[in-house]
């Protein structure tokens, strides 16, 4: 889009543009539900305003463009205040929004599409002092500001300063921010939540040996990252973490105590409501064969691992041993109400005989542990307590769920490299209310968790230059199914996505709050926006309006 000097004019009149010193810049609000594209105009124009409830975060999306490049744009942002006395938000430091090249589209992408790949999106949030801007490029600026949850209701107001030089002359606009706090307010989340992680420092500046003070640091990080983001549900793997040796009368010796610190890592980071235990199995070879376990034993003196048939001698043996102590230690430390299971990831119709044989070495050896599974079939009724089916498979089979529901087990839903088509996932293709209305989805049908696997999963790609990834599976995973955060220097950086979840996920905690008071009026609201498992009013304005209204309900 060019700008013309009677364009120019025009916004002006609407207050998009800065004038004087600053003609020719363009300044506007876009919302923070908007993907804004380096040739996005201000056509789309949003107040510099933002409602939520006490305890929740407010974000701005603020777009600058000039008619020139821009060299050294920077933002700063001022205390938000209330009326004349001293209550204040403070904001974090403004982030700018970064852009990735989409080289693949998702195999079956959706009707709403922003752009046909290879294509530039927008989705990380850079955390530098200032950027250059290309001329007639936008730049759009992330404004963060968190709301504490004892703040007093009210509207505070601020200004968000931006920097930086064009044409041989510097430009300074300023712009009116407010905050409406509402009486209703968002404590910890009833919504089951987790992201699988790895604590890699692949494409960090630092490179921290394992189990070193700088690893656990890292590790500390991820983990106020994911508590920020309000996931309260962390994937540790006691099998994986345990050590294993040979004790002196020749028994096998088990060591819980690097699955302990972990643990004790993301507790105090305030993630774990619930600690997830990693699977104890895997595929022995492609998507259709069976399911080995892993097991320890002792053989000339020494610890061996292998895989093994879950229906097996050895595998008896050992779980016979581990699952036992498991049970013991995690009451020792409190944590045996709060720990779930793994056994074998997405168990298919194929497989159902080995995911069985692995259940029943639970049930016998361990039947105070309950198991939670991302799953492809639903017939496997007394092998899982916590379910959590694809988003389709839940669509398709809704009335199982809803029976297991009944029978006191738990129902989650996931997604990763599908559904595709028109189901909301988390693709950078996508518009991004689509990510922060899964977790209305998880309201509207009742499914009380939310499981993905891809919070970080890079590899040895650049994830700002490679968004698609090869897999063994579909011919590669689409951009935005392997991660959700991008490195930094010293750890991970948040992306527009990741907002979009965490804000999703009060929304949640929201509409459980008005279904305590009139369950009939919170699901009209959710049904305003999720009209089906997989049809959705993506319309920014009819989401704003709905949420007003639960906020004002809330609020009464």
């Amino acid at each position: 889009m060019r700008f013309t000097s009677a364009i120019l004019a025009s916004l002006l009149l609407f207050g998009v543009v800065a004038a004087g010193a600053d003609d020719g810049v363009l300044v506007w609000a876009a919302d923070p539900l908007t993907k804004v594209f380096r040739d996005s105009g201000p056509e789309a124009r949003a107040a510099f305003r933002a409602e939520v409830a006490r305890g929740e975060t407010a974000s701005f999306q603020i777009c600058v463009r000039a008619t020139g490049p821009v060299t050294g744009l920077k933002a700063e942002v001022s205390l938000l205040k209330r009326g004349w006395g001293p209550q204040a938000l403070t904001p974090k430091s403004p982030r700018f929004v970064g852009y990735v090249p989409v080289d693949r589209p998702t195999q079956k992408p959706s009707k709403d599409q922003l752009r046909k790949p290879p294509a530039d999106y927008p989705d990380p949030l850079l955390e530098v002092a200032s950027v250059d801007v290309g001329s007639g490029q936008t730049q759009p600026i992330w404004v963060t500001v968190p709301v504490p949850g004892d703040a007093a209701p009210g509207a505070y107001h601020g200004s968000v300063v931006i920097k930086g030089s064009t044409g041989g002359r510097d430009i300074q606009v300023r712009r009116k921010l407010t905050v409406r706090v509402y009486k209703a307010a968002v404590g910890a989340s009833r919504l089951w939540v987790t992201d699988w992680f790895s604590p890699t420092s692949a494409h960090l500046k630092i490179s921290p040996k394992p189990d070193s003070e700088e690893f656990y640091g890292l590790l500390g990080r991820y983990a106020r990252n994911m508590a920020e983001h309000r996931h309260n549900v962390a994937l540790i793997s006691a099998l994986g973490l345990a050590e294993f040796s040979a004790a002196a009368d020749g028994q096998l010796k088990i060591d819980f105590s690097r699955f302990d610190r972990w643990v004790r890592v993301f507790k105090e980071a305030g993630v774990i409501g619930r600690i997830e235990g990693g699977h104890i199995g895997g595929r022995k070879a492609g998507w259709e064969s069976e399911f080995v376990v892993s097991t320890w034993s002792v053989q000339e003196g020494k610890a061996v691992r292998a895989s093994v048939d879950p229906a097996s001698p050895e595998a008896e043996t050992f779980y016979g041993l581990f699952f036992p102590a498991l049970v013991a230690h995690l009451r020792e430390q409190g944590w045996l109400a709060c720990y779930l299971q793994h056994l074998a990831d997405e168990p298919i119709a194929g497989n159902i005989e080995s995911y069985r044989a692995m259940a029943r070495l639970l049930r016998k050896y361990a039947p105070e542990l309950k198991v939670v599974e991302a799953c492809h079939t639903k017939d496997l009724i007394g092998a899982i307590d916590v379910w959590v089916p694809q988003l389709n498979y839940l669509h398709a089979d809704y009335a199982h769920y809803q029976e297991r529901q009944k029978a006191g087990e738990e129902v989650w839903f996931y997604t990763c490299v599908y559904p595709q088509g028109e189901y909301a996932n988390r693709f950078l293709e996508q518009p991004l209310i689509k990510t922060r209305l899964l977790h209305w989805i998880n309201f509207r049908y009742g499914a009380t968790g939310y499981l993905h696997w891809g919070y970080n999963q890079w590899t040895s790609d650049d994830p700002f230059t490679h968004t698609t990834r090869p897999h063994g599976g579909p011919p590669y995973l689409p951009a935005g199914d392997a991660w959700i955060v991008y490195p930094g220097e010293n750890g991970p950086l948040d992306s527009i996505r990741f907002e979009a979840m965490r804000d999703g996920i009060a929304d949640y905690e929201l509409l459980c709050q008005r279904a305590e008071k009139d369950r009939p009026a919170a699901q009209e609201l959710a049904a305003r926006l999720v009209l089906d498992f997989d049809r959705y009013n993506t319309d920014i304005q009819a989401f704003r309006a709905a949420r007003r209204a639960l906020l004002k309900a809330l609020s009464r």
